[in-house]
């Protein structure tokens, strides 16, 4: 597995333990005014996470890896600037933090278009020179198995 998706996978890790822990606690306490914060901090920073890092454990021989850690600095930044700053809003109605949320955001969306990127380069890449061995089924073996 390349760096940089053991990376995705242990930072979006500690995001869904963050995201579990804040679940654990509105529930224990019956307050729920942090629910957009929580579920944005487990799609942001978890399923999103896992996802680059999957595709770039997958595309790991033909990967950029510029665009891959690129990908992952603005995801990371992105969910520690906006989903505190959201929390703070949802908590106080106060949009002091704005700015911060805004930068974060505008980081989760660039991270996405560089990840779109990365995901046309692996789809119009050269595949002519690649060695495809197609293996027949051997009903014999299978049987046998």
């Amino acid at each position: 597995m390349p760096r940089v998706s053991a990376a995705f996978f242990l930072t979006g890790g500690l995001f869904v333990l963050m995201g579990m822990i804040a679940g654990m606690y509105m529930g224990a306490i019956q307050d729920f005014r942090l629910a957009p914060a929580h579920a944005h901090l487990n799609l942001l920073g978890w399923v999103t996470m896992a996802l680059y890092g999957t595709f770039y454990a997958l595309t790991a021989k033909t990967m950029r890896p510029a665009l891959a850690w690129t990908n992952y600095a603005f995801s990371a930044v992105g969910v520690v600037f906006a989903i505190p700053s959201l929390a703070y809003m949802l908590l106080t109605g106060s949009t002091a933090l704005a700015a911060p949320m805004i930068a974060g955001e505008v980081l989760t969306v660039l991270a996405m278009v560089v990840f779109l990127v990365s995901v046309a380069r692996e789809l119009t890449r050269d595949r002519s020179s690649e060695h495809v061995s197609v293996e027949v089924a051997d009903p014999m073996r299978m049987a046998a198995e």
